[in-house]
């Protein structure tokens, strides 16, 4: 327990060094003031080209095969009559809830109407997402139901813990989306959680945010806050609200995200519609199974959308996973990752943005095996061309639990990632001819002008990682990147300042929110 005390110790004194008000040590015992915080675009341009797994050969044998298998299985739309309908007009055929397609026919309807890119309104609009193209934001997790850190063990997240979330997630300059289900509020009956979340991200941040989709109802809920938000003029023109629709895999659409996925398309909003298939229990083992799979199940939602409303935003989604043989537990490995970086071939084929996997981790803590596994995924995401990165920071244990260290962690590698992205500027300034001139051979180029003009931000320096000296490492406290991750994310809550919000759009919601939840059980799921 000493032991543990003298560590907490040691990082409130890093907490006290590493506030934006003091000074920071440097290497050699010098001192320089802190540096301001990054100010970065509200979304990443690429720079650098596609990364292509698979010839054209390979990807129209994956596309025929997903026209097979729409054609000769179907997909299954349950307990949703209204659906049924709308495919028996569009010249499916419909045998009870199981729904056959003609080869191309999903893929003609969506490339008739949907649409390659769109933007996504924030409440801050200088903050507004542009999805598809040569964009691509960053999201935090989605979902976990634990949350943990190194103050306490894992647990149930909260209400509270939400909203840190979401306020770090406003803080950071590399997550450009407040994301929806960062962490599911546990403590708010599962009838009204969903108010309390939609009004945390619109009085917490000012970025762009997705709705509720666990019924049709709660949908509506999140259109209706969004329309005191923005304006019902506002939102009948633009997309200010996404939802995130999982097919649950595999080839099956229920009537909760078939609601959802309704809702949203008919009032012009954007739906991201996501296989969750683990390879091996909801698909079978082949990495070529899972992409015709994935790609026959985001087409059938992908088309539904543009029936239900004509050039309505979507993105195609993917959550690739293995499964352990040994255990039944989830894996994420090389397999998840080459079906990633070829699903992405078949987005852009389609021609409808991507979103893709982010920094997942079967890990428990924030450890080797989390950084690794982490940085690993999140950089096949990256290079697959993803549009739209869901769970970039913040996921343990496979998604079911979020971590306040791996958070931060996570969001100092989606700074390198978004570098990385950039590319390379090959201008006629970045050659430097003019330095070499002034230096000339055999001498160092850290006083020339050419340096001494872009030193400052010439490499992107990490706000975690320790390059001191051993000795001065031990000076500062021997802590780890988790302890240096947890000074910077109480630091960070401590200096937290709330975007300003109209009073009379605050009160709004407010008595909304207070209406719907008087109307709304507590005991129902």
């Amino acid at each position: 327990m000493a032991g543990l005390s003298a560590r907490v110790h040691r990082m409130n004194e890093f907490i006290e060094k590493a506030s934006p008000a003091k000074s920071v040590r440097r290497r050699g015992g010098r001192k320089r003031e802190a540096a301001p915080s990054p100010v970065a675009a509200p979304f990443v341009t690429r720079g650098i080209p596609f990364f292509s797994l698979l010839d054209d050969d390979a990807l129209e044998r994956v596309e025929n095969e997903a026209d097979t298998l729409l054609q000769e299985v179907g997909m299954e739309f349950r307990n949703d009559p209204e659906t049924l309908a709308i495919w028996r007009d569009a010249g499916a055929s419909v045998d009870g809830e199981r729904v056959r397609f003609d080869k191309g026919m999903l893929r003609a309807i969506i490339q008739k109407s949907a649409p390659r890119e769109f933007t996504q309104l924030a409440r801050n609009k200088k903050r507004s997402v542009p999805i598809g193209g040569n964009k691509t934001i960053f999201a935090p997790a989605y979902g976990p139901p634990f949350v943990r850190s190194l103050e306490f063990e894992r647990r149930y997240a909260t209400l509270e813990d939400f909203r840190n979330f979401v306020k770090l997630t406003y803080m950071s300059p590399w997550l450009h989306y407040s994301g929806g289900v960062v962490c599911e509020p546990v403590d708010v009956p599962v009838s009204k959680r969903h108010l309390d979340m939609t009004y945390a991200h619109i009085r917490n941040s000012d970025k762009a945010f997705m709705g509720a989709v666990t019924s049709a109802e709660r949908a509506r809920d999140s259109l209706d806050m969004a329309r005191i938000l923005f304006g019902p003029e506002t939102l009948e023109e633009n997309c200010c609200l996404m939802g995130l629709i999982n097919v649950n895999s595999p080839l099956v659409l229920d009537a909760t995200m078939l609601g959802a996925l309704k809702v949203y398309a008919r009032a012009g909003q954007g739906t991201i519609v996501s296989p969750f298939i683990i390879a091996g229990a909801m698909g079978p083992v082949t990495i070529a199974s899972h992409l015709s799979q994935a790609l026959a199940e985001g087409m059938a939602g992908i088309a539904l959308a543009q029936l239900v409303r004509p050039g309505a935003p979507v993105v195609l989604g993917i959550l690739s996973t293995a499964i352990d043989m040994r255990s039944g537990a989830p894996s994420r490995g090389a397999e998840p990752m080459l079906t990633l970086m070829a699903y992405g071939q078949l987005a852009r084929r389609l021609g409808v943005p991507l979103r893709g996997g982010g920094s997942f981790s079967a890990s428990k803590i924030p450890d080797t095996q989390a950084g690794i596994e982490a940085s690993s995924f999140i950089m096949m995401s990256v290079l697959s061309g993803a549009n739209v990165i869901i769970h970039a920071a913040g996921s343990h244990e496979n998604g079911l639990c979020m971590s306040y260290e791996k958070f931060m962690s996570d969001i100092d590698t989606l700074g390198q990632m978004a570098r990385l992205l950039e590319g390379i500027d090959v201008s006629r300034d970045e050659f430097a001819l003019d330095a070499y001139r002034e230096v000339g051979p055999g001498e160092h180029f850290l006083g020339c002008a050419h340096t001494l003009e872009r030193y400052q931000t010439a490499f992107r320096e990490s706000p975690l990682s320790d390059k001191s000296s051993y000795e001065q490492w031990r000076e500062d406290g021997s802590l780890s990147m988790s302890e240096r991750a947890h000074a910077q994310w109480k630091s960070q809550l401590a200096s937290y300042e709330r975007p300003a919000l109209d009073i009379a759009v605050d009160e709004e919601l407010q008595e909304f929110m207070a209406r719907r939840k008087a109307v709304l059980p507590d005991g129902v799921a």
